[in-house]
């Protein structure tokens, strides 16, 4: 599956995202960054975003510090799934047995951070992502360093992994080979016609 990303610092921008993915895509993946995580800061209020969860399933990627404490106000606004960086989240079992409590969850691994940083039983999760760059901007290449790590984790895990950051038309099909099946993609589907763009990615599954 082949899924939209949002990272943007208002909220003016975050809705011509929107209207432009509502042309061709069912699911949004959202990035809040609270600037601790990273030196990057994005749009942290979740409270509008329900103005689209009736069109979207909306995914939260979670590049804070203790994302257990974002749960609930997402859910409010409609989020039904929550990915929660592990490397600033003190208590796992909290986070992931909130996030089952609400809808789907996974924990996000940034690219230097190893299977082991896992804490919880594989199994216990929805979904693991793979960032496939530093996490916190969007543009960056595609770091080859991820697909080793997603063929170890593919050896240890059925669910689904999702990986983040650098996708194209070329590592996609990586990233496919190595055992991923949801691909969140951004700037490649605004170097041409974003609908184009995304069918292309969609047709290499």
């Amino acid at each position: 599956m082949v899924i939209p990303t949002i990272l943007e610092k208002s909220w003016e921008e975050i809705e011509k995202k929107f209207k432009v993915y509502k042309s061709f895509a069912n699911t949004v993946h959202v990035d809040f960054i609270d600037g601790k995580f990273t030196d990057s800061l994005t749009f942290l209020d979740p409270n509008p975003f329900s103005k689209y969860s009736g069109y979207f399933n909306l995914e939260a990627h979670l590049m804070v510090e203790e994302p257990a404490n974002y749960l609930d106000g997402l859910a409010s606004a409609g989020f039904k799934r929550f990915l929660g960086q592990v490397e600033k989240m003190s208590d796992q079992v909290k986070f992931v047995a909130k996030g089952q409590s609400l809808g789907s969850v996974g924990l996000a691994l940034d690219i230097e951070t190893p299977i082991e940083a896992i804490k919880v039983s594989l199994e216990d999760l929805d979904q693991i992502l793979l960032m496939s760059i530093i996490a916190g901007a969007s543009g960056r290449p595609f770091d080859q360093r991820v697909i080793p790590k997603m063929k170890e984790l593919r050896t240890k895990y059925t669910g689904t992994i999702e990986v983040d950051g650098g996708i194209n038309d070329q590592t996609l099909v990586f990233a496919r080979t190595a055992g991923a099946n949801r691909f969140c993609v951004n700037s490649f589907l605004f170097k041409g016609d974003p609908k184009k763009q995304f069918d292309l990615l969609s047709s290499l599954l």
